[in-house]
């Protein structure tokens, strides 16, 4: 996870995630992008036994709350893979103004790249009691809702809300 100061502490237990993207680009305003990170989580919960309990992606950040018996691995993994295909994606289609700012926000020390996506380490907390996770899973679902984006959390696409209200949701998860 690198320089992180925030670290998985106990890494089979369940953790409220944030991942930001580099500068707070707003990359996820395209809906391919926004599948890759959802593949992404399809495949850590049939490969990985990764657990999702929650999550939103906004445009620039995202917040999950997952479990797995090395999330520390899981999440390493899922940062590297959604860089990489959303980096591809970008090339291929050549959305330099984006390309540009991460390659100019890359850190002097990554040498082996040109580009990097995600802001360094993973702000990560222990969900320690029922009362927290029901309090973060509101979070996640109110956030949308608290930028003005839509007015009710299950309205928002790129989010468990509709799955907790006994709807369809873009993937499955694992309900608390």
């Amino acid at each position: 996870m690198g320089r992180s100061r925030y670290v998985i502490t106990e890494p089979d237990k369940p953790h409220f995630l944030t991942c930001t993207v580099m500068e707070w680009l707003p990359v996820f305003t395209r809906p391919e992008t926004v599948q890759i990170v959802l593949d992404c989580w399809l495949y850590q919960r049939e490969h990985q036994g990764l657990r999702l309990y929650g999550y939103v992606v906004l445009e620039n950040h995202l917040h999950f709350i997952a479990q797995a018996n090395r999330l520390d691995k899981c999440v390493s993994s899922f940062k590297s893979y959604t860089a990489r295909r959303i980096i591809d994606y970008l090339q291929a289609r050549h959305v330099k103004p984006l390309l540009t700012r991460l390659s100019f926000s890359k850190r002097a020390h990554k040498i082996d790249r040109d580009y990097q996506f995600w802001q360094e380490g993973v702000h990560a907390e222990l969900i320690f009691s029922e009362a927290m996770m029901r309090e973060k899973l509101e979070y996640i679902h109110a956030n949308p809702v608290k930028r003005g984006y839509v007015e009710l959390p299950e309205h928002w696409r790129y989010s468990s809300a509709r799955n907790y209200m006994g709807l369809a949701g873009l993937i499955d998860i694992d309900q608390w």
